[in-house]
Formats: structure tokens, sequence, C-alpha cells
């Protein structure tokens, strides 16, 4: 651990100069005027890997965990943003730091390393760029459904990218990975990601396995979002796929995660979020008693007791009035806890696609494809997965599973369980609950009270500075507009 900090808090004093704040402007989706378009890639590939993962902690990761249910706003008084979010007041003025952070700095720099790494012969950089990439917008199209993309990263060629349809991006994204892969595993390459990089940071002889593990893993994930669409083709693809021997991430060490340091301004942006505005967020009363009914020994990791000592874990729900009577985040998303001076580290990591998330994907594969492997074993080990990395011990977690790890009822009922336990699992992760639920149906959250809509989101608004500053922005007319993939009743 103490290398992985010490690679981490050099990569972000290299970054200083580069990367830009989650709480900048940003005004053109297409050129960030603080960008040092001239850096080498090794710059700028630290700069990428922060960014992403201060991205995927924010204001995106904490929209869908309220819509979700996982987050619950909450104050000491006064009205305040996460209680508004949580009753789906989210406005296109609330996306624009996301939607510019996530054009004019991720993905500029992925353009620039992908550019100047094929123009060096250095396939390594851009291969890793083209996964990171491809992420970046997997989960962008998630939701916001059709965005800029053929016509993005043009900088000054083009300030006014056309909205591509979001089915064509993820096929797009398909390619993306598959080049991505290929060149990661170029036998020469005149320069390749080390230490630079904060994900998977190391001599790249080791790390290249796991961003090939990674982009597979990403392939499966995009190919089971399908399941509703075109079940025919997610099954041939995710066949396909597994059967070609691809290797997907195989343990927590495996997974897709940016690591963060105790240094101060270095803390995970949760942890920063959460120091910053304290009370602003608690554990939601969704997802504890989701956790209470099974006595989930992930509660005194995920959260805080309420009251203290009393072993009970108490959640929020919209429209609750105003207090600070409740569970807060707790080690999982916060770094270790300082009892005796009551701080947490910020040290523990932003985690985007996890082994558990691998397991519970093939669970669901299996049960509803009868794909390779056999959905019960998939779903223990996505329960096994999730409660290592939380830390739960041994016994507790064996107890659990002599309780809870057996699938069983109908396909349906099943299907429930594996999502409700990767509901649980996913605590943290950027956008994957919503989809879930948004293609199955569970866990089977109920509209939040006082909501401001008669449904729950289907997808975001465009910023407002993306309406205001590009012709090809045609706002939504609500949030009930659904990305290509749901089709849900």
């Amino acid at each position: 651990m103490k290398n992985i900090k010490n690679i981490v808090v050099i990569a972000f004093a290299t970054v200083g100069i580069l990367a830009t704040s989650s709480c900048k402007k940003f005004f053109d989706i297409n050129q960030d005027p603080d960008s040092v378009l001239s850096a080498p890639i090794k710059q700028q590939l630290t700069s990428l890997t922060v960014n992403l993962g201060f991205y995927a902690g924010s204001d995106m990761n904490r929209n869908t965990s309220l819509i979700m249910q996982q987050f619950s706003g909450q104050s000491s008084g006064t009205l305040n943003a996460t209680q508004l979010y949580e009753r789906y007041l989210i406005q296109g003025t609330d996306l624009n730091n996301a939607w510019g952070s996530l054009y004019s700095t991720i993905l500029n720099d992925a353009e620039n390393i992908i550019t100047k790494a094929t123009a060096e012969g250095s396939p390594h950089y851009s291969g890793v760029a083209k996964i990171i990439k491809a992420y970046a917008y997997q989960t962008s199209v998630d939701i916001w459904g059709d965005i800029p993309f053929s016509e993005a990263q043009k900088l000054t060629d083009n300030l006014q990218p056309k909205y591509d349809p979001s089915e064509s991006i993820y096929k797009g994204l398909i390619t993306l990975l598959d080049q991505g892969i290929a060149e990661v595993n170029a036998t020469a390459s005149v320069q390749s990601p080390g230490t630079n990089s904060t994900i998977y940071p190391g001599p790249f002889s080791s790390s290249k396995a796991n961003w090939i593990k990674f982009a597979n893993t990403l392939k499966l994930r995009i190919f089971l979002h399908y399941s509703e669409k075109d079940p025919a083709f997610a099954k041939a693809q995710i066949d396909q796929l597994i059967a070609s021997g691809a290797p997907f991430i195989t343990s927590n060490a495996d997974g897709f995660q940016m690591f963060f340091t105790s240094e101060a301004g270095n803390q995970n942006p949760i942890e920063q979020y959460a120091t910053a505005r304290a009370g602003y967020l608690v554990a939601n009363n969704f997802m504890v008693n989701l956790m209470n009914v099974n006595v989930d020994p992930r509660r005194a990791f995920y959260f805080t007791q309420f009251p203290e000592g009393s072993g009970l874990y108490k959640g929020s729900v919209s429209g609750a009035s105003p207090s600070q009577n409740y569970s807060k985040f707790h080690e999982y998303l916060r770094g270790d806890y300082d009892a005796i001076d009551e701080f947490y580290s910020g040290a523990a990591p932003i985690r985007m696609l996890t082994f558990a998330e691998y397991n519970f994907m093939r669970a669901e594969a299996a049960l509803r494809f009868n794909s390779a492997g056999s959905a019960q074993d998939f779903f223990q080990a996505g329960i096994i997965a999730s409660m290592n990395d939380a830390g739960v011990l041994a016994a507790d977690r064996n107890a659990y599973i002599l309780l809870h790890g057996v699938l069983t009822g109908t396909p349906a009922q099943q299907l429930q369980q594996i999502i409700n336990e990767k509901y649980v699992a996913s605590f943290g992760v950027l956008g994957e609950s919503w989809t879930d639920w948004r293609r199955t149906g569970y866990p089977t959250i109920a509209i939040a009270a006082e909501a401001v809509t008669p449904f729950i989101p289907r997808s975001l608004f465009y910023p407002q500075t993306e309406t205001s500053l590009n012709p090809n922005a045609k706002q939504k007319s609500g949030m009930d507009v659904r990305v290509f993939w749901d089709t849900r009743p």
C-alpha cells in the first residue's frame, strides 16, 4: 500500500499543472482553455486518470446514487441541492460542470494521447487511452443517451459537434475497445505507461494484463445492457466473448478503480464532499432496510451506526424533515476512520467496475441466456467478492452466504436476487445500479416522496451550457426520454 500511496502522491503533484478541479466552470465541450495541449503523453495520462477518478466519484455519482436510493439528501435546516436532486429536481444548469469535465478534460486528454502516441509509435499509450475513452463514453451514454461522439474532440475544427444516436455510439465503443486491446498488446512501443498512471499503476509489463481484463469486462457490461432491447444479440455477443477465451477481471485487485491518499487535497471526492458539506448526504432508507432485513455484515463498513454504538442502522427518505439522526457514510466510501480525532482518511478508492460486478454479470448471463458457467456459482462469487472488498470477516461472510447465497424460485425471482445483491455490492459505483433498474426493474424502488416528476428519471437533461452554445443540442422534453437499450415497460 505504501508504494501505491507514493505513486498516487507523485501523480497528483504532476497533474497539478494539468488537471482541472471538479468545481471549475466549463463553457466549450471541445476545448479547455487551461489545458496544456502540447504536454508529453506521460503527463497527459496522469491528468486523464486523475480527472476520471474525480469525475466518477463526484456529481454524476451523487445524482445517480440519489435517484437509486443508495444515497439520501439531508440537512440540518435549509433545503439543499442533494434534497432537491433526490426529488428529481435536476436541471441543465446542475450538469454543466460534469459535462465540461467529461468533454473538455477527460475526453480531450484521451484524444490528445491517442493522436500523439499513434504519431510517435507508442501503441501502449494509445491503447490505454482508447480503453478509458470507451469507459467514459459508455457511462455517459447511459446517463444522457444521444451525445456528441464522431465529431467530438476536434478542438477548433468543430466547436459544434453533432449528436450521435446512442446505439451507434455503443457499437463504436466495441470497435474502440478491440483497438485498445490490440494496441496494449503490441510487442513494441516507444513509450509505455508506468507509475504515471493513477489507475493500474506500476510497470506496464504487469499492468497491461489489467487493462486487457478491464476492457473485456467492459465489453461484457455493454453487451448485457442489450438484455431487453435485443436479447438474441446480447446472448450471441456474450457467448462469443466468453468462448473466445478473453481474460476478464479475476480478483478485487483487478477492479477498475482509482486509489486516493490521505494527504490534503488528494482524498477521494466522496470524502471531500462529505467533509465540505457535512450532513448533505446520508444513508438511504431503501438500501439500509434491504440490508437490515438480511442482517448484512457490510453495513458496519458502509454506514455508521445510529444511534451510535447501538448496532442499528437508519436511513433517510426523500422529503423527510431536516435531521442528522441517520446513519452516515463510513469507511468503505470514505477511508479509514480515526475515532480519536473523528475524521476519515479519504484514502478509499473510487470503484468504477468491480470484480463483484463481473460475477453478477456472469450470473445474469447464465440465468437469462444459458451462457457458460453456473448462475449459482457466479452469484455466490459476486457476494464473496463484495464482502471481501468491504473487509467483512470470513465467518460473517460465510454465515450470510448460508442464509442468502442460494438462488431460489422462478427465473424472475432469481434475477431479482442477483440484481438486489449487485445493487448492494455496487454502492458508490457510478451509474450501474440505475442502468440495472432501467433494464430489469430491480431493485423495486418506488418514486421518491415529493418528487417533481410523476416518474423516476430514465435519463438526465443536457447541460445548459451545451444547449446554449451548440445548436445541435436539442433539450429533451423531460427526463422520461429513454436511452436506446431502455425498453422495459
